[in-house]
């Protein structure tokens, strides 16, 4: 499907991208070659063919949840302004 000059402008204008008239030709020609892959694409026979959330099908390594750091709280808490009952207090800042 070829695309003349008033489909390349009015795809310009939609995507917000100036072209110059001496753009048009060549950008006429790169959109004829990705129509053409995309129409090789659809010839591709696809019935039976089970659709992949990801390309590999490769599980994820996870390592395991192990504390790494030291409990901090004894020593952080006697540093807060305000503290009631274990817990932080902060300025209301949302009415």
């Amino acid at each position: 499907m070829p695309l003349n000059d008033t489909d390349l402008k009015r795809l310009a204008r939609l995507a917000r991208i100036h072209l110059e008239p001496q753009e048009l030709a060549s950008l006429a020609s790169q959109f004829e070659g990705i129509l053409g892959l995309i129409q090789q694409l659809q010839a591709v026979p696809t019935q039976g063919i089970e659709p992949l959330a990801h390309a590999l099908d490769l599980e994820q390594r996870l390592r395991a949840d192990e504390v790494t750091e030291a409990d901090g709280r004894a020593l952080f808490q006697p540093l807060a302004p305000e503290m009631e009952q274990g817990l932080y207090l902060v300025p209301q800042v949302i009415e």
